[in-house]
């Protein structure tokens, strides 16, 4: 039998990251996470406060940089993962984080709503994962991770929009995972519950946080920063066996 050492190390080191939506909560997390780990990270975002962000982490490891980008637009991914490499040279991880979520009935949700909630959670990370993509086809190897949601394989009243997307983001996963084997590349989703970002504690307060609460086995919300442990993993070179699937972080939702 081949003798083959697994690196268990978890660590980043040398490591480019492109991270979306990292000015602040799971996006956030991931890129602390990860400079911690050696990694250098490119936060894009659409709020310009991602550079502050970015000086703040780069305290905490190797350099981190930001680029502001409507990453539903082609153009301004190309710019982005353009900085990227102009900067470090490469990327080797691309975590598409940013997302959206705009509710109501079925039948009253507006086309406008419709659109943008497709433009980011969907179109935004296909142009991102074929720009990064490129560039890891041509370097034989690379990590990408796609932040889905539960509501990704599950129904979820009043969320057809943002259920539709995430669904769509984790056959799309697969899709590229499949395709991009050969490469030596992995894509892999993380499908989280109701996640307590400055966000998700408004959304989710009160009487409505505790009804949810009781239907998850565990009676708890997650936090970012374990959103972010797993993205660790996935993008660490313990995770290079594993391509294709959907790591559901949501304390037991989905097994009912």
């Amino acid at each position: 039998m081949e003798d083959f050492q697994v690196d268990i190390s978890f660590s980043l080191k040398g490591k480019v990251a492109l991270i979306t939506g990292g000015a602040r909560g799971i996006g956030k997390a991931i890129a602390v996470l990860f400079a911690q780990n050696g990694a250098r990270n490119v936060l894009v975002d659409l709020d310009p406060v991602v550079e502050s962000v970015a000086q703040e982490i780069s305290t905490l490891g190797d350099k981190s940089i930001a680029a502001v980008a409507d990453i539903t637009r082609k153009d301004e991914v190309e710019k982005a993962v353009a900085v990227a490499l102009r900067e470090f040279g490469t990327i080797d991880i691309l975590v598409n984080n940013a997302g959206v979520a705009y509710l109501d009935d079925a039948e009253n949700l507006s086309e406008e709503y419709w659109d943008k909630t497709m433009a980011v959670n969907l179109k935004a990370p296909f142009l991102l994962a074929q720009a990064v993509g490129r560039v890891m086809i041509q370097k034989k190897r690379g990590k990408i991770i796609n932040i889905a949601s539960q509501a990704g394989v599950i129904a979820l009243d009043k969320h057809v929009a943002y259920c539709a997307s995430k669904a769509g983001l984790i056959g799309m996963t697969k899709v590229l995972a499949l395709e991009w084997a050969e490469f030596g590349i992995n894509v892999n989703a993380i499908a989280p519950t109701v996640i307590l970002t400055e966000l998700g504690k408004k959304a989710w307060a009160g009487e409505v946080g505790e009804a949810m609460k009781k239907k998850i086995p565990l009676r708890r919300f997650g936090y970012p920063e374990e959103v972010a442990a797993a993205a660790l993993y996935l993008a660490s070179p313990a995770s290079d066996l594993v391509t294709g699937e959907t790591l559901v972080i949501d304390g037991g939702y989905t097994i009912q």
